[in-house]
């Protein structure tokens, strides 16, 4: 089954999943030539490697706390926090071991 990508003018729910958290999955929600709009869940304790986008990036937090490391500092997004970062800065993103932040991350490409 392909995964279904929001179309233009479609909301798309992202309220607070609560106990149903655990159970989530990362996805796209919208991908075309110049955007791309994902559902980012980091469980956890987990690290994302330090890596480049070469468009300009929005992350917003949903749920819990995420900590994104940049290339010469950190900026930390509680629930509700929203970040505009330029592209081409490198990037890694890592948590602290208490709850499990969920992200919604748009690309410029």
């Amino acid at each position: 089954m392909a995964l279904h990508h929001a179309k233009p003018g479609e909301p798309v729910d992202l309220r607070p999943l609560g106990p149903n958290l655990k159970h989530a999955k990362t996805a796209a929600i919208v991908k075309s030539d110049r955007f791309e709009a994902i559902h980012l869940i980091v469980r956890a304790g987990t690290e994302i490697p330090s890596h480049e986008v070469s468009g300009n990036i929005t992350m917003r937090c949903l749920e819990g706390r995420v900590t994104l490391g940049l290339a010469q500092s950190s900026i930390e997004l509680n629930a509700g926090e929203w970040v505009y970062l330029d592209g081409g800065d490198p990037r890694g993103r890592s948590r602290p071991p208490r709850r499990q932040p969920r992200l919604r991350q748009s690309i410029d490409q």
